[in-house]
């Protein structure tokens, strides 16, 4: 965001004492201001489309029902919302899964306050967040060594990782988008990676963000 209002925050998650807890938590933080609430999926969508957030936090699980199947909705609008997945699900599908299905940020419901305020601020910034733990984790199951990779390479996932897109990257580095997305393809087939995710995972493996 360019300006200095407020990023504008949607609660999704079925538990009312979750929801009021993240909305104590978010409103120590001037910079986010929370504008609406879903208990559920049809709800979510229709408050989402009405307020048309900056920020989703959201539940991957509402009862039986996953939010997953919701997010291209969530994300088409325009402009579409960053969005932060607070979930108890620790398994690494549910992260490659969710990553894949486009949103910015992956914290477990067990994390540090510190940690969702550590998402929200990175998304905002245009980046992706994962949580420690579970980034560990992915970067663990796609072992890769440093020197498979080009120094083009390198610099194009270490752009991807930062949360750039294939457009951004080709500016940034002077070369044409169809460029950009055969490295992109390039690097998914050499790691092993799946999602969004797994690529952040891989540059931190091999040194390449902060």
């Amino acid at each position: 965001m360019g300006d200095n209002r407020a990023w504008r925050i949607l609660l999704a998650d079925d538990h009312l004492v979750v929801r009021a807890g993240l909305r104590a938590l978010l409103a120590a933080d001037p910079r986010c201001r929370v504008e609406g609430e879903a208990a559920g999926l049809d709800e979510l969508r229709t408050v989402a489309h009405r307020l048309r957030p900056d920020l989703i936090v959201l539940d991957l699980s509402f009862g039986p029902d996953s939010a997953l199947p919701a997010l291209p909705g969530l994300l088409a609008a325009d402009p579409p919302p960053r969005i932060v997945v607070l979930t108890m699900h620790d398994d690494l599908s549910f992260a490659r899964e969710a990553f894949a299905a486009g949103v910015h940020a992956y914290v477990l419901k067990e994390a540090a306050a510190d940690d969702l305020l550590r998402a929200v601020e990175t998304v905002m910034a245009g980046s992706v967040y994962v949580d420690a733990e579970l980034g560990a984790r992915l970067a663990r199951s796609r072992p890769a060594p440093a020197d498979a990779l080009s120094p083009r390479e390198r610099d194009v996932l270490a752009l991807l990782a930062a949360g750039h897109t294939n457009a951004e990257i080709a500016r940034r580095l002077s070369i044409s988008l169809r460029t950009v997305e055969t490295h992109r393809a390039g690097l998914r087939t050499r790691l092993g990676t799946a999602s969004r995710a797994e690529l952040v995972a891989a540059a931190h493996r091999l040194g390449l963000l902060p």
